[in-house]
């Protein structure tokens, strides 16, 4: 008695085994979680350091290098990037996938720690915070706006009383209000006041850090009590301000009143805020890098509706973005994928078996093997995510074919004469071993990928095991409840009456005759068979390669670069313009813009797709058209990146060397230059621009100590007079804020207007600046860039090429413009198509090696592996990689806009998946004409007679693999670039592997195949001697 016997005449065991399975897989459904991707830490730390009035070159000397030498030996950093701009300092040390952040933090914490003494006192404590690397842009923005309350109050308002609650959110990484104005006291000093009654700058500054003192005295201490004791020694509103006393003179009392205009206003006045071209405060909110972004934004959406309750009068509040509404639909369109397959798989088994009871067993067997892989998903601790429900829908056309290659064995049993129960013991006995062969061999095709590093294996790791496991329940059903439920449901010496019944009996004639012509022609099918093979070279080479296909994410951000010398008025006009041309778009649903001096960045996000005809990348032209016609500013239509760590633009392209930043910003300009004029992009930009109207004081040092003066006093004197550096705090209401001194604007509106200061004399009278100083003009960097310690700069872009051709022409044009010393980098999406673009060959190559092995030892053969995998997976990547490499623009207009995809991770691991299923067909008729063959036929009968017989399951399960797989390449809406990638690989693939598999497997089993008639004679042999 074989094991599959007990199935059938033990039903009980076989109907328990499939409730266990039900049962395990309803209360997975019920645990798991649903995010966008599968787990990944894609994190970056980055260090912010505010120098006030520091140039770039300054910051880049004396902030910049010292922390970046001091990072760069911590653990888990891939890579260091850093800008050096007016003012600040910003470090980001990009971590490994995965590496821990955490971990990461507190070496480069106590790294920065260790060089702090030798910063500039004047710079301000390094900010050091963890990131998601993904992108500049927030998971979501958070609009604020009232007619009533001015900026100051509502940020005032949101950072009292939204920001902790938000922040106090489990996964959210922070909330920053952008576009706000925090409260400030401003001391607006009045030059020509200074000058009339002889009062030095310093003075000023001094004056204001010896009246505002935050003061903590201590306690008094009795016998039997104690007392606190607090000083009022702080300054806490305009009045008490106004009322310094800088001097007391014989003439009087000088106050701060008569020196300045001193006014309750806001640290910055260079951001602005709209949402839909009103005024607004934005709440940008980052979601930590280990976090579910999904979970998280409702949370937020949640504590929202909570907030939006409680709002004073005259403040409102939307939620301007949310980025997981994409990934919504997105789950929600896979969805209504797996529910076309499954009505699809019913309607092609239905064809193929009529409507009668053996149609009930695989349609009994599907659910039960995707309901029993979400225990599988369960016990390796996955998630409910794009890519799993992805493999679902993918397993519906595998679980699928051996419930069918079961059904048809036991009706062929049935026609020949046997009883149902005899039909079904006997059917189960003979496709135990194939059926245990097929899975174990698509368990081995996604091992590899499973076993795969980097954002590939993040990715597809539950991909690949989600796949298996759901292979694996199937034949677990196949081998037990299938042949039972035959053995009792259907009825013997029934006639086929399937729609296709006799249509496929002609088809089979057909075939029959036309496989005995090739058996005939072999040498023509070899020569056939081997071109076919080595064409999958060149294929491969020259298709158009890239990291992820695009997606429509119903948002276009439009980056924003405003002259070097532009104000934000300025660029609040070019906002204006931007946000004119995003409201003409019909599909656009609302605006937002964030403006500050040298540019911003600006949102246009669409109506839900359901609402429009039109995709985000057909709108972009457009709009890139449009807003290159607006002058004296440059702004570049983006989408976000499709997959994690992917960076704010497609290509991020780096030159990089020991050379001064200037001769690098050089090559890269001419680099520039060559990329535009190649038609290849539709637009680049540098990160580094050189045309910042800079001046230079140029000191007299003579003169400085022909008077008396020291530079620390004149360079203290203009800070205080023009870098709008805080000198200390006061407390409002239970928050402090800053006190800022600062010369009017009126006095600085023009360069001139600087010699007209005065500063601090040795005996505490007034030199004016021109005495010791001239200024000289020249032009410096906004930024200066630096990469791995090295100067660089990045030349970013989009293309309509596949990124790895248009990558692969700016290395090409490097290698002509770059000198020696000299290099190229990446970053962001660049960088990960470097990185994962060449695992996929080894991954392939693996997974062939696993079938090869497992088919070996299954077969005891290493004959038998060729004929199957040789005979089958060239013909199928061939009709795969069609697809890949010719361009087929339109050929069903009414259906999609192209039938050709490119080489990315999900078409790689399409590629993968269809060597495996176009191998089970090869199983299906070797093991077949093998068993022929140990019953006395020739190779040549055994393998016509095998391929004739296994042709109606060979035929069922591809067409109901490649009809099932057809929603997928006629996908629409979010998410279906990469469902199109995938779906094209495996179903024109599969339906062209099949059709050359059934006429080229038989003739390499004939040139390749054992011999089992002389392996049956001898092991009969052996028999006797034994």
């Amino acid at each position: 008695m074989k094991f599959t016997d007990i199935f059938i005449q033990r039903p009980v065991i076989a109907i328990v085994i499939c409730l266990l399975i039900l049962l395990a897989g309803f209360q997975a459904g019920n645990s798991l979680s649903v995010r966008q991707f599968p787990r990944s830490d894609v994190a970056r730390i980055t260090i912010n350091t505010v120098y006030v009035g520091a140039s770039a070159e300054l910051v880049r000397g004396f902030i910049t290098t010292p922390i970046e030498r001091a990072i760069a030996s911590a653990e888990g950093i891939d890579y260091i990037d850093s800008e050096s701009a007016m003012n600040r300092s910003t470090i980001r040390a990009h971590l490994r996938l995965n590496y821990d952040p955490l971990r990461a933090m507190t070496e480069i914490n106590a790294k920065v720690n260790q060089v702090r003494g030798d910063l500039p006192p004047e710079a301000e404590v390094p900010s050091i915070t963890i990131e998601a690397a993904d992108s500049e842009f927030a998971a979501a923005y958070l609009s604020f706006n009232s007619e009533i309350l001015d900026q100051n109050q509502i940020t005032d308002f949101l950072t009292r009383s939204v920001q902790p609650r938000l922040t106090a959110i489990s996964g959210v990484q922070k909330a920053e209000a952008l576009g706000g104005r925090v409260f400030a006291m401003r001391i607006w000093i009045k030059h020509d006041r200074l000058a009339a009654l002889q009062v030095t700058p310093l003075e000023v500054r001094q004056a204001l850090q010896r009246n505002n003192v935050q003061a903590a005295i201590g306690q008094t201490r009795g016998s039997y009590t104690q007392v606190n004791l607090r000083a009022d020694t702080d300054l806490n509103s305009v009045e008490d301000f106004e009322n310094i006393v800088v001097r007391q003179t014989d003439s009087g009392t000088i106050r701060l009143r008569d020196l300045a205009d001193v006014q309750l206003g806001a640290e910055d006045y260079n951001t602005e805020v709209r949402f839909s071209g009103e005024t607004a405060v934005f709440l940008g909110v980052w979601v930590a890098p280990n976090a579910n972004s999904l979970s998280v934004m409702q949370r937020v959406n949640a504590e929202m509706a909570a907030i939006q309750k409680e709002l004073p009068t005259g403040l409102s509040a939307v939620v301007a973005y949310d980025a997981t509404k994409y990934i919504d639909a997105s789950i929600t369109e896979v969805l209504t994928t797996l529910t076309e397959t499954l009505l699809i798989i019913v309607v092609v088994i239905f064809l193929f078996l009529g409507f009668s009871r053996s149609v009930l067993i695989p349609v009994v067997a599907i659910p039960l093997s995707l309901i029993g892989a979400l225990f599988i998903m369960q016990l390796f601790g996955f998630s409910l995510n794009l890519l799993t429900l992805l493999s679902i829908v993918l397993s519906v056309g595998l679980v699928v074919d051996d419930a069918i290659v079961m059904v048809e064995n036991i009706e062929r049993h049935i026609q020949a004469g046997k009883p149902p129960f005899a039909a079904s013991i006997i059917a189960a006995r003979e496709l135990a071993g194939p059926i245990l062969a097929m899975t174990v061999t698509l368990v081995s095709v996604y091992l590899p990928i499973g076993l795969q590093g980097g954002l590939t294996g993040t990715l597809f790791r539950e991909f690949a095991i989600t796949l298996a496991g759901a292979v694996t329940i199937s034949a677990i059903v196949a081998i037990t409840l299938s042949p039972m439920l035959g053995s009792r449901m259907l009825k013997p010496h029934r006639t086929l009456n399937a729609p296709l019944g006799k249509i496929f009996d002609r088809f089979q004639t057909y075939y029959s005759g036309r496989l005995a012509q090739t058996l005939r022609h072999r040498p023509a099918i070899y020569i056939v068979w081997v071109g076919i093979a080595l064409l999958c070279f060149p294929l491969y080479l020259f298709s158009a390669k890239e990291l992820a296909p695009l997606e429509d994410q119903g948002v276009i951000f439009g980056i924003v670069e405003s002259p070097a010398n532009a104000t934000v008025d300025q660029a609040s006009f070019y906002a204006a313009a931007v946000n004119d041309i995003f409201m003409a778009v019909p599909e656009t649903d609302f605006t937002f813009q964030l403006t500050f001096p040298t540019g911003g960045f600006s949102g246009l996000v669409t109506k839900p797709w359901e609402e429009r005809e039109r995709s985000v990348f057909e709108i972009q032209p457009e709009l890139q058209e449009k807003l290159g016609a607006i002058p004296g500013v440059r702004i570049f239509p983006i989408t976000p990146p499709s997959l994690p760590g992917g960076g704010n633009f497609p290509v991020e392209f780096v030159v990089a060397g020991t050379a001064p930043a200037k001769d690098i910003y050089d090559y890269a300009l001419q680099l520039q230059e060559v990329a535009n004029n190649s038609g290849k992009f539709n637009f680049t930009m540098l990160d580094m621009k050189v045309d910042q109207p800079d001046y230079l004081l140029n000191i007299d040092r003579e003169k400085v100590a022909d008077l008396g003066l020291d530079l620390q006093t004149v360079t203290q004197d203009l800070g205080t007079l023009l870098g709008g550096g805080y000198v200390n705090r006061f407390n409002m209401a239970g928050q402090s804020y800053k006190v800022i001194p600062q010369v009017k604007r009126t006095a600085r509106l023009t360069p001139d207007d600087l010699q007209e200061l005065y500063i601090s004399g040795p005996k505490g009278e007034l030199i004016r600046l021109d005495q010791v100083a001239t200024l000289s003009h020249s032009t410096a960097p906004r930024t200066i860039h630096r990469m791995q310690q090295r100067n660089a700069v990045k030349l970013s872009g989009d293309t309509h090429l596949p990124l790895g051709e248009a990558l692969a022409f700016l290395e090409q044009e490097a290698a002509k413009i770059l000198p020696q010393g000299y290099s190229i980098d990446y970053t962001g999406e660049s960088r990960q198509l470097k990185r994962e673009g060449n695992t996929f060959l080894p991954a392939f190559l693996l997974a062939l090696t696993m079938i090869f092995l497992v088919l070996a030892a299954q077969y005891n053969s290493f004959r038998d592996p060729v004929v199957i995998l040789a005979g089958s997976v060239p013909l199928a990547v061939f009709g795969a990689l069609i697809f890949t490499f010719i361009k087929m623009p339109m050929p069903l207009p009414f259906f999609t806009d192209s039938f050709s995809t490119t080489l990315n991770i999900y078409s790689q691991v399409g590629l993968v998946t269809l060597m495996g299923l176009i191998a089970r067909n090869g199983i299906l008729v070797v093991e077949f004409a093998n068993r022929l063959q140990e019953e006395g036929k020739s190779k040549l009968e055994a393998v016509h007679q095998a391929a004739v017989v296994r042709l109606r399951p060979v035929l069922m399960t591809s067409i109901a693999t490649v009809a099932g797989h057809m929603p997928l390449i006629f996908a629409d809406g979010p998410g279906a670039g990469a469902r199109i990638a995938i779906g094209l690989v495996l179903v024109f693939g599969m339906a062209i592997g099949t059709v050359l598999t059934l006429f080229v497997l038989p003739s390499v089993y004939v040139l390749v195949a054992k011999d089992h008639q002389q392996e049956q004679a001898r092991r009969a042999e052996l028999q006797a001697q034994l």
